[in-house]
């Protein structure tokens, strides 16, 4: 590779991390990741898998003032309410 190539690689790779949020690789963007992952981990061997649907605004407000108050977060707050609702664990 020339020097043109590798300046362009950097580029390139410089623009997908600020796609991906905004953070290049400084710092705490690694360990971030791994967290990330020992998270997904843990929440695989309680069984947790991911779900994402979509909701009204004003839902989604009411249920992340519910979550600041309890400890398991908005994990637990969706599933107490979907308890109540009659769905089972």
């Amino acid at each position: 590779m020339n020097k043109f190539q590798l300046e362009q690689n950097k580029a390139f790779k410089l623009a997908n991390d600020l796609k991906q949020g905004g953070k290049a690789r400084i710092g705490q963007a690694g360990a971030e990741k791994a967290d990330r992952r020992e998270q997904r981990k843990l929440d695989q061997t309680k069984g947790l898998v991911p779900f994402a649907c979509k909701l009204d605004e004003k839902l989604v407000k009411q249920l992340k003032e519910r979550a600041e108050g309890n400890e398991g977060g908005m994990t637990e707050v969706l599933a107490e309410l979907l308890v109540k609702a009659g769905l089972e664990r």
